[in-house]
C-alpha cells in the first residue's frame, strides 16, 4: 500500500468516524477509491470506529464484494449459479481458468485481469452469463469472452 493510499484512507476514516453505522459505508469508499480493503488498516478502522479488529474483519470477510488485495485492472466475474451450469458455466470456467493461467481470486500475470465467482447475475434466460468490469454479458462462450477482454484490454 503506498503513501497516497494510506493518506487517502485516513482522509475516509476521518470522514466516516462519527457517522453512525459508518463501518459499511466507510469500507465501501476505502474500496471504491483504491480497489481493495487493506487488512493493515483495520486496526485504524477499528479505533475510529470504535469496534474491534475481528468486528471490522468480520463485515468485511462476510460480504463476498470486499477485497483484502489489490485487483487487475479489470474484473471478469463467472456465474455460478444453476441455470448458468446447466448451459455450461462449468466447461467455460475451466477453459476460461486455463486461457487466463489463474484460478478465482486470482490476477493474470500482466495484471489485467481479476477472475472471480459471482452467484446469479440475474441474467439466468441469457445463461452462461458473465460480468466484465460492470457490464453483464449472456450466452457466452469461451471465444466471446476472449473477445471482451481483447476488446477492453487493448481497445
Amino acid at each position: 500500500m503506498s503513501h497516497e493510499q494510506q493518506t487517502r484512507i485516513q482522509a475516509h476514516i476521518q470522514a466516516h468516524r462519527l457517522v453512525p453505522g459508518g463501518l459499511m459505508p466507510l469500507l465501501h469508499a476505502i474500496q471504491d477509491d483504491i480497489g481493495y480493503v487493506p487488512e493493515a488498516i483495520y486496526p485504524d478502522i477499528s479505533h475510529a470506529l470504535a469496534l474491534s479488529v475481528a468486528e471490522v474483519h468480520g463485515v468485511v470477510s462476510f460480504y463476498h464484494h470486499f477485497r483484502t488485495h489489490p485487483i487487475g485492472k479489470h474484473v471478469l466475474q463467472i456465474c455460478r449459479a444453476e441455470s448458468c451450469q446447466a448451459m455450461g458455466s462449468e466447461k467455460l470456467e475451466a477453459e476460461l481458468k486455463s486461457r487466463l493461467g489463474v484460478d478465482y481470486h486470482q490476477t493474470t500475470q500482466d495484471g489485467q485481469v481479476t477472475l472471480l465467482p459471482v452467484y446469479c447475475l440475474g441474467n439466468c434466460g441469457c445463461s452462461p452469463a458473465v460480468m466484465l468490469d460492470d457490464e453483464v454479458h449472456g450466452r457466452m462462450n469461451t471465444e466471446k469472452v476472449a473477445e471482451l477482454i481483447a476488446e477492453v484490454c487493448h481497445g
